[in-house]
């Protein structure tokens, strides 16, 4: 029997390792951690038969697979990996392993910087509404392999995916593709922009209908100046009007006058969506091009969007409270994303960031905080260097509060005292000091709203 190696249990890792026992494959998981969580998980991956080595490096020579399926959090160019695709190993990520399922089935897949989860839920939700079995699943929903697992098999595959995904899944060819922003992140893994850029670049370029997000100036330099193979049918999107779009203005959609218009086709109206921001008017915008381009009627996609409740942890409202509205944002784990949502804030904002930080340009999101924020309140461990950024702009109405439980009474104290009409959670930082994901700590948040707010 043939073997297969999973490296990284959880919930995409664990999902992989189930279909390819399924599919007949010996099947051995590791994780180098060793919690009470993963003991759990290996409990029933054993009663599986599902070989699992905890606390364990990945060891190619010693294992010796056939196929290797990496989890997307694991670098890919570790030394173990490497030494992997040198011996000859199959080396994969979840995404491709589902694909590979999939392969039958028309793909929606979505990229980007900032706005993809927003966009592949408003994607989903329009498919499903058509009559459509279209789960979101990779950075969204279920993972890819859940999906590939799934009775009854979907008609139309809705994938959210990272450049981290992307890197691992070298022949993924969607039906519809689409990009929604591109601004410095991850460059940690990626180091280089170019190197970042090229990782979405690789899934656009294998797509049979290209979209791209027209008003993002990075890539509407691409479009303009070219740098990789964008279709002659491929679709821009402005939310500026039609005489705002590049490339093919036939093929374009845009907003104009309120309404949606996709290849000139007069769709719905921009307001039937019931979330704050100008991207969200993109990731709309988007969102019903896709759903165009697959043929859904006009009828679906505006009852679709007049029903569509907002996606969790981005700019998600938790409560109002003494007339104050306290909103997660904490999918915001870069600046740009940081600076979007409290762009969005319609007035006097007491904001809540910090974490692990990221490299990046924050002169926006420091410009915003100027603009927006009565106060910032710091947590985590990028708090102290965020208030030597703050002091340097001559901004001085900051705290340094450490963790979420300071953060979110003292938010409360500081909007009534300041008559803020909002407090927002939007961190500008991945989560992993404090936090498993941006998940945990946007819950966190909530829990602490709803215990503390009395």
């Amino acid at each position: 029997m043939a073997h297969a190696y999973v490296i990284g249990l959880g919930k995409s890792g664990n999902a992989a390792a189930r279909l390819l026992k399924q599919q007949g494959w010996s099947v051995t998981i590791s994780d180098r951690g060793n919690s009470d969580a993963l003991q759990h998980q290996s409990q029933a991956l054993v009663a599986e038969g599902i070989a699992v080595k905890l606390g364990d490096d990945f060891d190619p020579a010693a294992s010796q697979p056939e196929l290797l399926v990496v989890s997307p959090g694991v670098p890919w160019d570790v030394p173990s990996l490497e030494q992997a695709r040198r011996l000859g190993v199959a080396t994969i990520g979840d995404m491709e392993l589902a694909w590979r399922h999939l392969i039958d089935r028309p793909w929606v897949a979505i990229t980007g910087t900032n706005g993809k989860t927003t966009c592949t839920a408003l994607t989903a939700a329009i498919f499903q509404a058509a009559g459509f079995q279209a789960p979101a699943f990779g950075n969204i929903g279920f993972a890819a392999c859940e999906v590939a697992m799934a009775t009854p098999q979907p008609d139309w595959c809705i994938a959210e995916l990272s450049s981290y995904q992307i890197e691992a899944a070298a022949s993924i060819t969607p039906k519809i593709a689409l990009w929604t922003t591109f601004t410095p992140d991850h460059l940690a893994r990626h180091k280089t922009m170019p190197n970042y850029f090229d990782m979405k670049a690789r899934l656009l370029a294998r797509a049979e209908q290209q979209i791209f997000n027209g008003d993002d100036a990075n890539l509407r330099a691409v479009g303009l100046n070219g740098g990789f193979p964008v279709r002659r049918n491929a679709c821009w999107t402005s939310i500026s009007g039609k005489e705002q779009l590049i490339g093919d203005p036939d093929r374009g959609a845009y907003i104009q006058d309120d309404w949606i218009y996709v290849c000139n086709q007069k769709i719905m109206a921009a307001s039937t969506l019931k979330m704050p921001g100008d991207h969200n008017r993109q990731n709309l915008l988007m969102a019903v091009a896709a759903a165009y381009f697959a043929g859904v009627p006009n009828e679906k996609i505006e009852l679709a969007i007049a029903a569509f409740p907002g996606v969790a942890h981005r700019l998600e409202l938790i409560r109002t409270w003494n007339g104050i509205e306290f909103i997660n944002d904490s999918k915001a784990t870069n600046y740009d994303a940081a600076e979007v949502g409290l762009s969005s804030m319609q007035g006097s904002t007491i904001l809540i960031a910090g974490g692990a930080g990221k490299a990046g340009d924050d002169e926006a999101w420091m410009a915003s905080i100027k603009a927006k924020a009565a106060a910032v309140l710091l947590i985590g461990d990028a708090a102290p260097d965020f208030a030597r950024r703050l002091k340097a702009i001559g901004y001085e109405q900051y705290e340094l509060l450490d963790t979420m439980a300071n953060a979110v009474p003292r938010a409360a104290e500081l909007a009534q005292q300041k008559n803020a009409g909002y407090v927002l959670l939007s961190p500008a930082c991945a989560s992993f000091d404090q936090y498993a994901n941006f998940e945990q700590r946007g819950d966190d948040f909530r829990q602490l709203c709803e215990a503390v707010l009395v």
